[in-house]
């Protein structure tokens, strides 16, 4: 059985990690790269001395291509993921699929009229973490979860410009680390209807103004039957490089994880019941491109729309009304 040749948009270090973790599979064929940089197209070339250089968008849509790895910047992903849909590919696109929910419900359309598979890089979903947390939530181990809390704090920020004006990246923290926070509280709770959503949102300790980007925000919605907050920021003054946790409380029990040292990478996730904590899992553990693995595998069993892909647009809904718009 013929491979399916993927073709990668955008080769920068994301782009290139993502790519390597899809051919390690073996599930896939990296046929094509596509990148405005002569370096990251070469170093992409090191990973797949194979693929045909594209020289733009619209040549590696002419290759014969089955699907298309989209790791741009946020203002064209979902302008990039239609085409690519339209054309026939599948697609697998870096977080977030839209700048806001009406283009990732676009984009969701299309992929549903193509009857194409669409992933988005949710990248912490594939953490040994929150894979041994789930199953105790959805399987009622916990109980009924009540209380869920949230955070991401990168003492760092973005490197790049237009992380820093809303028109190209729909937002600051909350769509660039938020997204998962959101993500990730919708997908262990089964996706459930959310509402009464506040928020605070901040740029340089200030309330932000209309035409900033947040770089720390904090805020709180009902997710069926659970309160759940959320902090993020950029550039926090937080004693470490990042701090990163999820916790989830039930009636019977609770479960979170958190990041270890400052890391971005490794985490401990803990089972609890009163005052003891059952280990569930420990680093290290690769799983910064897990997701695009999985994707890439996912690919190759079955190249027709999931579903489940609808729920991008839900945990978008969620961003939106964190913005108030």
């Amino acid at each position: 059985m013929n491979r399916p040749r993927v073709g990668f948009l955008g080769t920068g270090w994301i782009g290139r990690h993502r790519m390597a973790a899809m051919i390690a599979t073996g599930a896939i064929e990296a046929a094509s790269v596509c990148d405005p940089s002569p370096e990251c197209v070469g170093e992409a070339r090191a990973v797949a001395p194979a693929a045909r250089v594209a020289d733009d968008f619209d040549a590696m849509l002419a290759q014969d291509l089955d699907a298309v790895v989209i790791a741009t910047p946020s203002a064209l992903h979902a302008a990039q993921s239609i085409r690519a849909l339209e054309a026939g590919l599948a697609v697998f696109c870096q977080k977030p699929l839209g700048r806001d929910a009406a283009e990732a419900r676009a984009v969701i359309a299309a992929a549903r009229a193509a009857d194409r598979l669409l992933g988005v890089d949710l990248s912490y979903r594939h953490t040994a973490a929150m894979q041994a947390i789930r199953p105790l939530i959805r399987d009622g181990a916990l109980g009924e979860i009540f209380a869920v809390d949230m955070t991401f704090h990168n003492a760092y920020g973005p490197g790049k410009p237009w992380f820093f004006d809303r028109r190209q990246s729909g937002g600051g923290c909350v769509v660039d680390l938020g997204v998962h926070l959101v993500d990730l509280a919708l997908w262990a709770l089964a996706f459930p209807e959310v509402d009464d959503v506040s928020a605070a949102l901040f740029a340089k300790g200030r309330p932000l103004g209309p035409d900033g980007v947040e770089d720390y925000a904090s805020a709180r919605f009902r997710a069926g039957g659970a309160d759940v907050r959320l902090a993020c920021s950029w550039n926090l003054n937080a004693g470490q490089d990042a701090v990163i946790s999820a916790h989830f409380y039930g009636t019977e029990g609770g479960a979170g994880f958190r990041n270890v040292g400052g890391s971005f990478y490794d985490f401990t996730a803990q089972h609890f019941i009163g005052t003891q904590a059952r280990e569930l899992a420990t680093f290290p553990d690769p799983w910064g491109a897990r997701s695009a693995a999985v994707w890439a595998q996912a690919l190759a069993a079955d190249p027709h729309f999931d579903p489940a892909a609808e729920d991008f647009a839900r945990s978008a809904e969620v961003l939106d009304r964190i913005y108030g718009r």
